[in-house]
Order: C-alpha cells, then sequence, then structure tokens
C-alpha cells in the first residue's frame, strides 16, 4: 500500500465523505457508528469484547469514538499507511489508542496479540494482487480463535457505486464482490468466512431498518461484511 494517496486526501476526506453520502441522508458517522455496533455484538457473542482489537487501515479516526462508545473495555491499536491521517485522527480524538504505521509489507504489530483485526472500506483501494498478503498479516496478528471483522461497499448496489463513482477519493477505487472477498480470506488461511449484507435504507425510510438484520443474506445493501476465525 502507498501512503501518498492517503496523504494526499487526509485534510478533506471528512468533508468530501459527507458531501458524497449526503444522498442517503445521513452523515459519516452513521456509518461508522453502524459498523462498531455490529462489530461488538459479534464480539460479544464470541466472548472477545474486552480484548485487543487491530483497525487496520484506521484512517482519520472515524471508529475511534465508536470503539470508545460500544467497547470500552477493549484496547484499541491503529494502523495505517498515512501519518498525516495519523497526526489528524489524534488531534480529532486524543486518547489512549496506540499507532502503528505501517512502512513496508509487514504491519508493526507483534504476532498473535489481537482478540479480533477489522477494516472498514479499506481493501477497495488496496490492489487487488495485494489483497491476500495482507489478510494473511491480519491472521498473524490475530490470535488462535480471533476473529476478522472486514466491511466493504458493495458493487452489487447502484448507488454505492454510484458514490464511488463520484468521490475523488475513491478515483482508484476497485470494488470487490462478496463471494470473491470471502474466497480471499479462505486463500488467506481464515476460516468460517460469512458474508452479511448491510445498510439497505437511507434515512427518509429509517422507519424500516429494524428489519436489517433478517436482511443479512440479500445481496443488495450498501455494504456487506465478511466475518471470519482465526483457526
Amino acid at each position: 500500500m502507498e501512503s501518498a494517496e492517503f496523504d494526499r486526501f487526509a485534510d478533506e476526506y471528512h468533508d468530501m465523505h459527507r458531501r458524497n453520502i449526503a444522498i442517503t441522508g445521513e452523515d459519516p458517522a452513521y456509518f461508522s457508528a453502524y459498523k462498531i455496533r455490529v462489530l461488538a455484538a459479534a464480539l460479544r457473542e464470541r466472548g472477545l469484547e474486552s480484548g485487543r482489537i487491530l483497525d487496520f487501515g484506521s484512517g482519520i479516526g472515524n471508529s475511534v469514538p465508536f470503539f470508545r462508545a460500544y467497547l470500552p473495555d477493549a484496547a484499541l491499536t491503529c494502523a495505517d499507511v498515512s501519518q498525516k491521517s495519523f497526526d489528524l485522527a489524534q488531534k480529532r480524538f486524543p486518547g489512549r489508542e496506540v499507532y502503528r504505521l505501517i512502512e513496508g509489507e509487514r504491519i508493526p504489530v507483534e504476532d498473535g496479540g489481537y482478540g479480533a483485526v477489522f477494516s472498514a472500506c479499506v481493501f477497495h483501494h488496496v490492489p487487488a494482487a495485494e489483497h491476500v498478503h495482507w489478510l494473511r498479516e491480519l491472521r498473524r496478528a490475530a490470535a488462535p480463535g480471533g476473529m476478522l471483522a472486514v466491511f466493504e461497499h458493495n458493487p452489487l448496489n447502484p448507488l454505492t457505486v454510484r458514490a464511488v463513482n463520484t468521490c475523488p477519493f475513491d478515483e482508484n477505487a476497485r470494488l470487490i464482490r462478496a463471494r470473491v472477498f470471502a474466497a480471499r480470506c479462505r486463500e488467506a488461511g481464515w476460516g468460517e468466512p460469512r458474508v452479511r449484507y448491510h445498510i439497505f435504507f437511507p434515512r427518509a425510510l429509517a422507519r424500516l431498518r429494524g428489519l436489517e438484520p433478517r436482511l443479512g443474506r440479500v445481496p443488495l445493501g450498501a455494504q456487506y461484511s465478511v466475518m471470519a476465525v482465526r483457526p
């Protein structure tokens, strides 16, 4: 992964993202909170909510306040290729999080140190040929029995495709089909990858959002998650 693209947009990323998703009626915080709520529920099911979590591609820290809110007992490590993004994250949300700058082909964390590894809409910025490598790196960082949780944009959702195609930050993005990403997780040594689709209704239809947990197998959500386990 190269830092230049992420450094280039770090200062304006939040405002750019907010404008780009205005059609949904929500701001970036809604989507960040949504992902961490889903993650927190999955970790509670496995008894991992109070462990160490690695956020791969943490960027300017949009997920940090929601880790604090929904997983207050977890110890969070943020990893990214962009020092400029780290500087902004620490300015926005000063606190006890640990930051690790990726400067090569290795995430600078110890082997097996994390009960969960998480990534939110990062892999579509990573060349496809590198996906298995970075998934293996996340597997190396995870403890045996630890969980992988990756969220990505769904290329089968036309509004998602439109948002990506009109966002300058996503000019080099390549969206990934869920089943393709799940296969790459298996290739990287992750066990039991499970796909779920998320975010079906804009704010105008918020009264229907209670139905979303029942729609997880319907491949029309704006985003999807792939969760897996380190054997």
